[in-house]
């Protein structure tokens, strides 16, 4: 069971920056596949970006490629997603989730923290 904490969110003006974390418990991430996602108001929930721990190959949506940034810290077990020319339509609550990298299904999912972007 992989528990997962994301912090970092909160209230920024369109153009600006945020930086998400998100705390796994898992010791060895070497087999996960750690993703972001995002559910806006009245919408259902879209992938951001992922990155395998193992290698650290990358994958964003199209509508954030260019603006967001997936990364990892292997010595804190952590991965951030780094917001950047944010924007109004940003606002959602973002999501960290994880998954074996065998596995077709996000099993394990963080509590969520909201991100909210004003014009």
């Amino acid at each position: 069971q992989v528990q997962l904490v994301e912090s970092g969110g909160g209230l920024v003006q369109a153009g600006g920056s945020l930086r998400l974390s998100c705390l796994a418990s898992e010791r060895t991430l070497s087999n996960y596949i750690m993703g972001w996602f995002r559910q806006a108001p009245g919408k259902e929930r879209e992938f951001v970006a992922s990155i395998e721990w193992k290698n650290s190959i990358t994958y964003y949506s199209d509508a954030m490629k260019g603006r967001f940034t997936i990364s990892r810290d292997n010595a804190k077990n952590t991965v951030v997603l780094q917001m950047n020319s944010l924007k109004v339509e940003d606002t959602a609550v973002y999501y960290c989730a994880s998954r074996l990298t065998i596995s077709l299904n996000w099993d394990y999912w963080g509590q969520g923290t909201q991100v909210t972007v004003s014009s």
